[in-house]
């Protein structure tokens, strides 16, 4: 890999097994061949969390990563065990603000059974790994595509995760190798 290439620092927020950013990590450094580190963790993210939906804000997480400097990383994904949404949505796998430099996935409703921890489940773990290189790519301004086999479509429950090929349309490839450059 050249060292030229762009940073990515994938952090913990809350109480995250191990193995779930090492497979992130993995995921982002072979499928789109940017270099990545891991980040020490933060603290769980209590200032979001919404008593009415029993739900974490990503706004105001969003905020907090934002204002943090992160000098060692270009783009930083912070991986989640909390439900997390976005006021128009009932929950969300993941948001990225479109060509900014924060993404947040959450592994909270990734699971094959709600009761499952993710060391428990190669399914989680392979569905943590999509939804992540799919939010990354979004801090590199691409958009939701219409093809269906192709990472970058839109996927709102997990039986549509799952029908998601792990790679992505010759379109969205070009472009995202072209905006890593």
């Amino acid at each position: 890999m050249r060292k030229d290439r762009q940073r990515i620092g994938v952090i913990p927020i809350g109480d995250i097994p191990d193995i779930a950013p090492k497979v992130i990590a993995a995921h982002i450094s072979g499928y789109l061949d940017l270099q990545t580190t891991l980040l020490g963790s933060m603290k769980n993210p209590s200032y979001a969390l919404d008593r009415q939906r029993l739900q974490y804000n990503v706004g105001p997480i969003f905020q907090h990563l934002e204002s943090r400097l992160f000098t060692s990383v270009d783009k930083v994904i912070g991986i989640l065990d909390v439900d997390l949404f976005v006021p128009v949505f009932t929950h969300v796998f993941g948001e990225a603000r479109q060509g900014g430099r924060v993404a947040l996935i959450s592994i909270f409703r990734l699971r094959e059974n709600p009761m499952d921890t993710i060391n428990d489940s190669a399914v989680a773990l392979e569905r943590a790994a999509k939804v992540a290189l799919h939010e990354l790519c979004h801090l590199y301004d691409l958009t939701h595509c219409e093809n269906r086999q192709c990472l970058m479509h839109f996927s709102g429950s997990l039986s549509d995760l799952d029908q998601i090929p792990l790679s992505f349309c010759r379109y969205c490839s070009q472009y995202i190798r072209e905006a890593t450059k």
